[in-house]
């Protein structure tokens, strides 16, 4: 049988690591990004050569009706969902003080309320299926908290209760829900918000003397697709040591 996956945040990084970990035969993938079409684009056409079926969507999981619709064009276009990775992500580095009311909200749209929706919409596909696996992508900072980045930290906090809360909700209908905390992983954001330097003085202070890579984050979350549906309401951490 096919295997449905959908991936939210997939133009770059973790998201598009993830998408290539999973693209197979047999395989269908729904990818979805605000931003970067070409990148977007290249990533659909590299899964397309592995085998896999691809639906690609622009749009802003900030949006609702656009996560409405990441569901129902999924469902519509392949009638079901085995695994849907939450990826999609931003953060800002700053004092809270300094932080403007719309940059604040619209973190809290992303990494967190998003999250929740995405995951309402697809429910009841999983119920009515009695099966199916979300993973939601979140931060060590969600597990102890970071200083200048505090809502980012607030938010993937959130995601880390809403995966074990949600977990215990639909245990019973035969479906895993886990989450993966990630340190300090190289991808475009973390670039764009340290400069080299910052960058150098942060793999000094994780164990492993370096970020992690996508392609590590994308295996893990590709393990996590695979295991034992007895594992579930879980944050797994994967940080180099670092926490």
């Amino acid at each position: 049988m096919r295997q449905v996956i959908v991936i939210t945040g997939a133009s770059s990084g973790i998201g598009r690591a993830s998408a290539l970990r999973f693209a197979a035969p047999q395989t269908a993938l729904v990818l979805c990004a605000r931003q970067g079409a070409e990148a977007l684009c290249a990533a659909a056409e590299s899964a397309r050569q592995a085998g896999s079926e691809v639906l690609t969507l622009q749009g802003d999981v900030a949006d609702p009706d656009f996560d409405t619709r990441l569901i129902a064009e999924t469902v519509s276009r392949f009638g079901r969902i085995d695994l849907l990775v939450n990826n999609a992500g931003i953060s800002e580095i700053g004092l809270l003080q300094d932080m403007t009311r719309s940059s604040l909200e619209r973190m809290l749209q992303v990494d967190l309320h998003a999250v929740i929706r995405i995951c309402q919409a697809a429910v009841p596909v999983f119920v009515r299926q009695q099966s199916g696996r979300i993973l939601n992508v979140s931060s060590v900072w969600g597990n102890v908290g970071a200083s200048c980045e505090t809502v980012y930290s607030a938010a993937k906090g959130g995601v880390n209760s809403f995966t074990r809360a949600l977990a215990k909700e639909l245990a019973p209908s035969g479906i895993a829900v886990n989450a993966a905390a990630f340190g300090a992983i190289d991808t475009r954001m973390n670039r764009q918000e340290l400069r080299p330097e910052d960058l150098a003085s942060l793999a000094e202070e994780i164990p492993a003397g370096r970020l992690g890579t996508p392609d590590e984050a994308a295996e893990l979350i590709w393990l996590l697709a695979r295991a034992p549906l007895y594992l579930t309401g879980q944050v797994i951490t994967m940080d180099g040591g670092w926490t």
